[in-house]
Formats: structure tokens, sequence, C-alpha cells
């Protein structure tokens, strides 16, 4: 496994749509790999294929840190409801805008073993399923942003005295 460079806002590749898996390969498992390898090592809890500059329609979430979820051509096929709220983009770092999404998402993809699986999902994971398959047409959250996007504050220790 390794760490792959993150593409960032400007780069073509994450304007691009991209294309779907026929077949699961050694290196698509490799991708994969490294794409949870990566998407951990930023905090993150969703990577698409485009943000490390691969134009296939994979995706990888866990909004859990528990339950890593692999999506091979994710289709949503229900969606209800609608949250409002920050969201941020490993591709748009040091930035977060707020995001109408659906509150509740129904998607169909295939697994690593190109088998038909559903994943629904409320919440964050709503959240994050929109927006990650949203990569792969090309689109970027900062489109959907609410009154321009802002700064991350800097975590900053605090010093205590007793």
């Amino acid at each position: 496994m390794a760490i792959r460079n993150i593409r960032e806002i400007g780069d073509a590749v994450l304007t691009k749509k991209c294309k779907e898996v026929k077949e699961v390969s050694e290196r698509t498992l490799e991708l994969i790999d490294d794409m949870f390898e990566t998407m951990y090592e930023a905090n993150g809890v969703g990577l698409a294929a485009p943000q490390v500059g691969i134009l296939k329609r994979i995706v990888v979430i866990d909004t859990t840190g528990e339950d890593p979820i692999v999506l091979i051509n994710p289709v949503i096929l229900e969606t209800s409801g609608e949250q409002t709220g920050q969201e941020g983009c490993l591709s748009v770092p040091g930035k977060y805008g707020i995001v109408t999404r659906p509150n509740y998402v129904k998607v169909a993809a295939y697994n690593e073993e190109m088998e038909p699986i559903e994943v629904e999902g409320t919440e964050l994971l709503a959240r994050a399923l929109c927006h990650e398959i949203a990569h792969l047409e090309g689109q970027l959250y900062v489109e959907l942003v609410e009154g321009g996007l802002k700064d991350v504050e800097p975590y900053e220790d605090e010093e205590y005295e007793d």
C-alpha cells in the first residue's frame, strides 16, 4: 500500500467525468488499498479515485473509522429529506462551506469482487455518499456552497495552569 498525492482544486482531473470500471484487476485492488491509506492519513471520511488522479468510478468511504465501504460504479437510487451543514474536501484543503444535501441516500454499486451491493445512509454517510459520487462526475462541493468558502480555524493547543 502507498499514500498517493491528493489532487487539489484547480487540477483539471477533478473536473473530468470518470470511466466505468469493467473488471477488478490486481491494479484496481491496489488502487483501492492506496485510496483507503491516503484517506486515513489525511483524516478524511471519503475519497474518490479522481482525487488521486485516476479517472475511474471508484469511491472509498469510512465515516466511523470502523466500517470501510468500497463503491465501484456507484449510482444514487433514492434520496429523501434534507440536511444543511459544514462540508469540506481533501481536494480543497483549509476550507469548508455550508452545503445542503439529502439526509437519506440509497446507492447501488459493486464491491471489490464486482458483486452488486446496495448501501443506505443517513446524516454524515448520506453527505459522504453524495459528495464522493459527485467527484465521479467532475463536480466539487464548492459549486454547492451557500455563502462562500470559509477558512478552517487552525487547532491550537491551549496551555492550562493548575
